[in-house]
């Protein structure tokens, strides 16, 4: 998306923000248990971390969400006993998820989860400040807490968002695929951190009411890619460390 084309667009684009803003539904973060315990074996601590789609906004329990099917479809692919907890916030951009992990207590795990980048788009933060603030927020979670490997979700297919009128769900979404590339790129330079791309059709029968947070479908298809990755190409690199 060029900087031309969202000039000449601005005008059209804030007006359909702000209506889109308050005709969608404020959906609650989901209920439920955010710490836990699944599966037998070696031990495996995990932390997921992030925005609205880590705290299962779109659903109305944890079970449904990333919580509820990710450490139990990592326990089933690994062999292990996951310990999990969640971390995460509705609203916040990558810098807020930042400030969050800084005033946090101690953390026990071994593996991040980190879902973030949908609130960058929104807040329209460059991708380079962006990434810059992911960078931070795996160097705290390895340098403050000992997480050896963290796991970067990737941003989803804005553009598929039914929830936006066009033009804005175009722009939005070639602005979430120059942030997605921007953190996979980034990803690549290091051997502790990944990114796992995510093929995701979007489509209303799968989003939640508002057409703009997943649903059951959606965090059961993340969450079982994100524990393919964690069991075939992490964990077996971790676990002697964490062993």
């Amino acid at each position: 998306m060029s900087l031309t084309a969202k000039l000449l667009l601005s005008p059209v684009l804030v007006t359909q923000a702000l209506l889109t803003r308050a005709r969608l539904p404020r959906l609650p973060e989901a209920a439920g248990e955010r710490e836990g315990e699944v599966g037998q074996g070696p031990l495996l601590r995990l932390l997921m971390l992030g925005d609205s789609s880590a705290a299962g906004v779109g659903v109305a329990r944890q079970r449904e969400a990333l919580a509820g099917y990710l450490p139990a479809a990592l326990a089933r692919q690994a062999g292990v006993r996951v310990r999990w907890r969640l971390m995460a916030r509705s609203g916040v951009n990558s810098a807020q998820c930042l400030a969050m992990l800084e005033q946090a207590g101690p953390i026990e795990a071994d593996i991040a989860v980190v879902v973030l980048g949908v609130n960058d788009v929104v807040d329209q933060v460059p991708s380079r400040r962006a990434v810059a603030a992911r960078e931070a927020i795996a160097n705290r979670l390895r340098n403050a807490h000992g997480v050896a490997h963290v796991v970067f979700a990737p941003l989803p297919p804005v553009h598929r968002f039914p929830g936006l009128p066009q033009p804005l769900r175009w722009v939005a979404g070639a602005d979430a695929r120059r942030h997605d590339a921007a953190v996979a790129a980034w990803a690549r330079t290091r051997d502790d951190v990944s990114h796992v791309p995510i093929d995701l059709p979007l489509n209303a029968g799968v989003m939640a009411e508002d057409g703009f947070h997943p649903g059951p479908p959606v965090y059961r298809v993340c969450s079982i890619a994100l524990a393919e990755h964690i069991a075939e190409q992490v964990w077996p690199r971790v676990r002697p460390a964490a062993s």
